[in-house]
């Protein structure tokens, strides 16, 4: 049987588990959660990376960081992961739904203006199959109209556009380590900072709105409620799984797009599917390899097929501007 997904392990995974153990400290911000940090600080090029116990949680700190207020608008595409509108919603925001590209399925950046009024405070890309949204238009929008850009880079880790990792372009990004991504630790995500007034105020959000990390520092003499936050932090026993993963991305990433190729070979040669495009700026990840049906009963016989094949592909996204939730909370 060949699953969807079947979460691995690749080399030091429990030796670095049983070492955390043996370091007598498993709650957030141990020795492994710090050597996450820097490694992923150094692979990416950024000004703070803080882990987290989700991409959701990323994108709930995001969200918090953008100060936003009840009937802001933040423009996102609406073929995306539930996360990355509920993020915003929690904080009254209205998420504002705009169309993807037919070709990368991801935002499509030449509707992005359109949707801009006077309420609008940020545009989140979502990086579809870890292949990079069209950045440099979507940046020079957010600079002409003072928007932030939060990166939904979940799929994105280890992918580039025109040499920059995901995640490092925008003010901020969120990675996902879930079991079904790249690189994992079962649960688990990460808050990319490039823009510098974030960093104070995430760190003390990610400590449930105290300054008990500048604490920890020796920056204040006692650490104290200052702000809103909650407990965003991962165990440093996930946080040492996740350590042995990230030391081995580009073998792990090399196995996948070795893998993606091979089925890029088989299908290309139907005319009846599409299969995936990748721009010429992009390095992609190779996070999951999919193919557009031209109708649902297609998909429906193709996914019947695999599964008398003991073969378990998947669909994906219900759009969220289609489904009740986001007809309640948001806009097209």
């Amino acid at each position: 049987m060949i699953a969807f997904n079947k979460p691995f392990m690749i080399e030091n995974e429990l030796k670095y588990i049983q070492d955390a153990i043996r370091r007598g400290a498993l709650c957030g911000d141990g020795f492994y959660t710090k050597q996450c940090h820097k490694l992923l600080e150094s692979k990416i090029g950024c000004k703070k990376v803080l882990l987290t116990h989700s991409c959701t949680a990323a994108l709930e700190m995001a969200a918090i960081l953008l100060d936003l207020q009840a009937g802001d608008e933040v423009i996102m595409p609406s073929y995306t992961f539930v996360s990355t509108a509920n993020a915003f919603v929690l904080r009254g925001a209205v998420p504002v739904f705009v169309d993807i590209r037919e070709d990368t399925l991801n935002i499509d950046e030449n509707l992005i203006e359109s949707a801009i009024t006077q309420k609008t405070k940020a545009i989140v890309c979502v990086h579809y199959a870890g292949v990079a949204c069209e950045m440099d238009k979507i940046l020079e929008i957010a600079k002409r109209h003072n928007l932030f850009v939060v990166e939904d880079a979940a799929q994105g880790v280890g992918s580039f556009y025109k040499g920059r990792p995901l995640g490092s372009i925008g003010d901020l990004g969120c990675f996902s380590f879930h079991e079904t991504k790249n690189i994992i630790s079962g649960e688990g995500g990460a808050l990319v900072i490039n823009n510098e007034r974030f960093i104070e105020r995430a760190e003390i959000i990610r400590e449930k709105g105290t300054n008990r990390t500048q604490f920890f520092r020796g920056e204040v003499d006692k650490y104290t409620w200052v702000d809103i936050g909650s407990s965003f932090l991962p165990s440093d026993m996930v946080a040492a799984f996740l350590y042995s993963q990230l030391e081995n991305m580009d073998k792990i990433n090399a196995k996948r797009l070795d893998i993606w190729n091979q089925y890029n070979d088989f299908f290309r040669v139907f005319k009846s599917v599409k299969t995936p495009y990748i721009p010429a700026e992009c390095k992609h990840n190779a996070h999951m390899y999919y193919v557009l049906f031209e109708s649902l009963q297609q998909r429906s016989d193709f996914i019947e097929f695999m599964k008398q094949n003991e073969i378990f592909p998947v669909f994906h996204y219900v759009p969220l501007h289609s489904s009740p939730a986001g007809q309640k909370f948001g806009h097209t």
